[in-house]
């Protein structure tokens, strides 16, 4: 059901242009004031993360977010690969508090067998402070592999 829904949600993107447009603008926007990539990483790990707590599949956030995201930062001589790099960190990070994921309820039961009052606060107030320690760490990592201009890949420069 939810990839019926993205790919119309796609089909709209593409139709209407929209994504583009975003890109574009974006891309203006962040040029006139100055922002540069470490700060505009910033800026798509947040909001890749907020996405990341009501889509949980990873796909289907990349397939909302990409079509805006990626042209932006190439306008902005970013390569797509950087860009799907900061994405995995923000979508691999919350994975563990995100209540909309299956996942979750299932760790909750496993907690409430050890824990009978547990519950969704409960399990939150668990997975929180390791997503926000992982995400602040792989952040770090990547930009200090971004500072050193190591490549994400063979023939893959991260810059």
């Amino acid at each position: 059901m939810l990839f019926f829904a993205i790919s119309q949600f796609l089909a709209y993107f593409k139709w209407t242009g929209v994504g583009e447009v975003l890109a574009i603008r974006g891309a203006g926007l962040l040029k006139s004031a100055g922002i540069t990539g470490p700060v505009a990483f910033l800026g798509v790990l947040l909001v890749c993360t907020v996405i990341n707590l009501l889509v949980t599949s990873g796909s289907a956030q990349w397939a909302l977010v990409s079509p805006v995201f990626v042209p932006m930062f190439m306008l902005l001589d970013i390569p797509p690969e950087v860009t799907q790099a900061v994405y995995r960190i923000a979508e691999s990070c919350t994975n563990a508090a995100t209540p909309m994921s299956a996942y979750f309820v299932m760790t909750l039961s496993v907690v409430q067998r050890y824990r009978r009052s547990a519950g969704i606060g409960t399990l939150l107030s668990l997975t929180l402070p390791l997503c926000l320690v992982m995400l602040v760490a792989w952040t770090l990592l990547f930009y200090a592999w971004w500072a050193l201009g190591i490549p994400l890949g063979p023939g893959v420069p991260v810059r």
